[in-house]
């Protein structure tokens, strides 16, 4: 038989896009030929994947999982919304959440991790975008944990248990009843996922976004034509608005609009007979910062056909 080095397996890899595993087992196979491997991967519907790899995927699924007084959360992207539908799909990313609560934010970690029944995560997906015929990828996870208290999940628009478009987990930190801390984590995690707040507290926010929109503030502020002391009072009255809109502790409460998170917080510890203490959260919007390519369908079918677009008439 053939040696199989890592220099062919890690060729057949590149030539392929099938992962490192259905890679030495093609060659393994096919005693080392290479044309031949490339087609036992093509009859397995392995190298398939290659192909998609390029292709933007900005749609999927955010899963969320909760146990004990740990949470995961994780965005796996496809490239349509028809994927996210897809029981292949929704199970991948239920399991993939799963097993996140053991990796945490570390991505290569998770793709690392073993697959219930073989194989790793990596595996596992790569083998999904050749039979769903969608380009599918592993965008970002988070884990949070608190020693006493609950780790409550919401997901918004769900397509099925856990996962939706919009995922967020609340830690809270408490000797309180946990059915009370679960009651106030759901609706603070509803909260989240409606005001989208950028930090928990004011002094947590970007320095470089408060730059910027100091320098948006100043811009407005100077058109004013006011003395100099004015606009500068201006400026900083300006930053102080943002800074309480935009952090979730001062935020007020999206169900009365009236109380700001940080007293709802401390009066259902005063109604739970402990103290409370918001420590972290996480929310994840499914395909926020990508920058989605718009295609012109039209356009698309009649470069594909060697006809031109028409003018548009006037």
């Amino acid at each position: 038989m053939a040696e199989i080095t890592a220099a062919i397996v890690k060729e057949l890899r590149e030539r392929t896009g099938a992962g490192m595993m259905d890679c030495k087992k093609a060659l393994a196979e096919t005693n080392g030929d290479m044309e031949a491997a490339i087609d036992w991967l093509r009859t397995k519907g392995l190298a398939a994947a290659a192909k998609k790899a390029g292709r933007q995927a900005a749609e999927g699924l955010v899963g969320v999982a909760v146990d004990g007084r740990k949470g995961a959360i994780l965005e796996v992207n496809s490239e349509t919304d028809f994927v996210a539908k897809n029981e292949q799909f929704q199970d991948f990313v239920r399991t993939a959440t799963a097993i996140t609560l053991g990796t945490g934010s570390d991505i290569e970690a998770l793709k690392d991790a073993c697959w219930p029944g073989g194989g790793t995560v990596e595996e596992k997906l790569t083998s999904n975008i050749a039979t769903i015929g969608e380009n599918q990828s592993i965008r970002r996870g988070a884990l949070l944990e608190v020693s006493k208290g609950a780790i409550t999940s919401y997901v918004h628009n769900a397509a099925a248990p856990g996962l939706g478009k919009i995922g967020v987990l609340v830690a809270l930190e408490s000797e309180a009843d946990t059915a009370a801390l679960e009651t106030l984590g759901k609706q603070l995690a509803m909260h989240i996922a409606a005001a989208n707040p950028l930090a928990l507290r004011g002094e947590d926010l970007d320095p470089a976004l408060i730059e910027r929109e100091r320098g948006i503030a100043k811009e407005k502020a100077a058109e004013s034509g006011k003395p100099a002391e004015i606009v500068e009072k201006m400026v900083e009255g300006a930053m102080a608005k943002f800074r309480k809109e935009n952090a979730l502790l001062s935020q007020l409460f999206v169900m009365d609009n009236k109380t700001k998170i940080e007293d709802v917080i401390a009066a259902a510890g005063k109604e739970a007979g402990a103290p409370i203490a918001l420590r972290a959260y996480v929310r994840f919007q499914l395909g926020e910062g990508i920058e989605k390519k718009v295609d012109d369908f039209a356009a698309e079918v009649a470069a594909a056909s060697g006809i031109n677009k028409p003018e548009p008439v006037a």
